[in-house]
């Protein structure tokens, strides 16, 4: 048992018919769990391609022995996905020597579309290239979709924020009244007023955005560890693996998505303290101290 990419190394002979007189086959973690299979068990493979006898179609059957179980990190592939030699295969599946596709595991991840492009030009059009991408297209779009959405979502959690520090202003501005208006008599310019509220509030939007983005990233480094202690103290399970395909929560920290955020929720911040700063600047004295 072990990670696929050593199981692929280490058990490709064993994949060969061994002592057994059995092909080898490599399974799943999860698939050989759901069917009870161990090392070295033996497991039946059917064809939905039949066999035409006199008695109609037969599915086509055979024998194969358990020689690895292979843990992929991807749920979706540990299963459903089983390997089994390529002589094994082209007997199981009566294919001679024809190979009916190649896969090739590339360096660089992000530089198979690169990749792919080059082989589709040597090997011309009679053969399909397809890269990773292009296989999970659907995926990527909903994965797009879902980050326009959660930053939509994000937007209007800033601006629930911002009318909390309207309201606190506003507050701010009934309580220092009399203050206000003292401050008036004494010569201050409403300009002057204005700008104390917008300072006050704009400072309350920086110091709420910095703790904010020390918080969030402080999760985001440990979410992993956040999540399996969520699973351990409430029994709940934060990222099923059957709905999200993974084993792990990644993360990826991105400088201009931080700073796009930080710069949106400071000036939206900004934005919410012009009208109690208005209101406070707009205030009579005499009508403020008439019944002080």
């Amino acid at each position: 048992q072990g990670k696929l990419d050593n199981l692929l190394n280490s058990s490709s002979s064993n994949l060969n018919p061994n002592s057994s007189n059995l092909p080898g086959i490599l399974i799943g973690k999860e698939l050989a769990k759901n069917l009870g299979l161990l090392y070295l068990d033996e497991v039946t493979i059917i064809s939905p391609l039949g066999e035409s006898t006199p008695l109609g179609m037969v599915p086509r059957m055979k024998k194969f022995q358990v020689v690895g179980i292979f843990e992929s990190g991807m749920y979706e592939y540990d299963t459903k996905w089983t390997y089994i030699s390529i002589p094994s295969a082209q007997r199981f599946f009566q294919l001679g020597n024809v190979i009916t596709g190649i896969e090739v595991k590339v360096a660089n991840a992000y530089e198979a579309h690169h990749i792919a492009e080059k082989i589709k030009n040597r090997l011309g059009i009679a053969y399909q290239v397809i890269d990773w991408m292009e296989m999970n297209k659907n995926l990527f779009s909903a994965l797009r979709l879902e980050k326009i959405v959660m930053f939509i979502i994000l937007i209007l959690i800033v601006l629930v924020a911002a009318f909390g520090i309207i309201s606190i202003l506003i507050m701010v501005v009934m309580e220092k009244t009399a203050d206000i208006a003292i401050l008036k008599t004494m010569g201050a310019h409403a300009r002057s007023i204005m700008g104390i509220f917008m300072i006050d509030g704009l400072f309350i939007g920086i110091i709420g955005t910095l703790l904010g983005t020390i918080g969030g990233l402080l999760l985001g480094w440990n979410i992993q560890g956040v999540a399996e202690w969520v699973e351990k103290v409430f029994g709940i399970n934060v990222f099923p693996p059957d709905i999200y395909y993974i084993d792990k929560i990644p993360y990826q920290v991105k400088v201009e998505d931080i700073t796009a955020i930080i710069i949106i929720t400071i000036t939206i911040s900004f934005l919410a303290t012009i009208f109690p700063s208005w209101q406070a600047s707009r205030l009579d004295p005499a009508e403020a101290l008439r019944y002080e």
